[in-house]
């Protein structure tokens, strides 16, 4: 048995992650932290879990949560993240972090995206990114995972088997993504109030978004050159879910057609990414550690439809099918 904490336990991906761990054969959650020093009940917390979880969400104290735990999951935001894992990996415990401080390539594109010093700038860059069916063989064993994004997920999983066989042009892709309202997190904030966000869609982070380079800098390990990523996030009035309209070329003498069986192909042993011939919507995947993916044809582009759900696939799912290739377990295990 995996005795497993979760350093930020209040928050949306935190619940999911607690929902899917309870019924995990293997693990067994032993501690919970918060920044409330009132030390709440789990169950005061998320109301969905009592009965459930009997644990009280602790301060963070390192070297207590180490004598509690084997592996820690960590949710906290980007740059308050970084300053805690580096103290958990020296404690001797297995880490998967939810945030974006070990993501990217080096600590100088981090920093000038965040606009913050990296906590911890000698990892970045050596830390396997937290999608099993593109890199497996670097998850499994590590003692370090960087979970990814939930717009990247919906983008690479699609885009990176194309690129890699050199079926589409690296230069021109628009990945255009909706998502729903708990993308954004927990804390209250004007715009994701109900009345400002009910509906009513809008377009965010035009040209700015932290996501793009995340893309461009994984995509660009599956082909010869820079990738060139448009990418335009709309928040929707949903309480959950992402679907990524993706534009792409396919390279001449190529057809969507063989899109979409290079993808059947790549996929087809992946258990949690099912390619289609329908048109897959956000409902399909709603729960679910799965993402849909398909081609179509349009014109002189191949439209490719990917939809998967932001807390699940997105966030504490593949969190958990992470977690169970680092312990070499059953890689579904809890998430079917």
């Amino acid at each position: 048995m995996i005795k497993v904490g979760i350093v930020g336990a209040t928050g949306y991906t935190a619940l999911e992650l607690i929902r899917i761990l309870l019924r995990h054969p293997t693990a067994e959650i032993t501690a919970l932290t918060s920044r409330d020093d009132s030390r709440p009940h789990i169950g005061s917390v998320h109301t969905s879990l009592r009965d459930r979880l009997d644990l009280h969400c602790e301060i963070l104290d390192v070297d207590s949560l180490a004598q509690k735990v084997d592996c820690a999951f960590c949710c906290l935001p980007h740059a308050a993240s970084a300053a805690i894992v580096g103290q958990l990996l020296d404690a001797g415990l297995k880490v998967i972090d939810f945030s974006a401080d070990y993501r990217l390539n080096d600590a100088t594109s981090f920093e000038s995206i965040y606009d913050v010093r990296h906590p911890d700038a000698d990892r970045v860059g050596n830390v396997p990114y937290g999608i099993p069916e593109l890199f497996r063989e670097s998850i499994a064993g590590a003692d370090l995972v960087a979970n990814p994004g939930c717009f990247p997920s919906s983008a690479l999983l699609p885009l990176a088997p194309l690129l890699q066989n050199g079926l589409i042009t690296p230069d021109d892709i628009i990945v255009d993504s909706k998502t729903g309202v708990s993308g954004a997190g927990r804390k209250a904030n004007l715009k994701f109030h109900f009345p400002e966000c009910n509906e009513s869609m809008t377009a965010y982070g035009i040209g700015t978004h932290r996501h793009m380079p995340e893309i461009d800098q994984i995509l660009t390990r599956f082909c010869q050159s820079q990738t060139q990523v448009v990418f335009t996030p709309h928040l929707t009035p949903m309480d959950r879910g992402i679907l990524s309209t993706i534009y792409v070329k396919h390279s001449t003498g190529h057809t969507p057609d063989e899109l979409l069986d290079c993808l059947n192909d790549f996929y087809k042993s992946e258990p949690f990414v099912r390619i289609t011939s329908g048109i897959p919507t956000t409902k399909d995947v709603s729960f679910t550690n799965f993402c849909d993916i398909t081609v179509k044809p349009s014109r002189d582009r191949t439209v490719i439809i990917s939809t998967l759900d932001n807390m699940i696939k997105g966030a504490s799912g593949a969190a958990v099918q992470n977690f169970n290739v680092m312990h070499n377990f059953d890689e579904t295990t809890a998430l079917l």
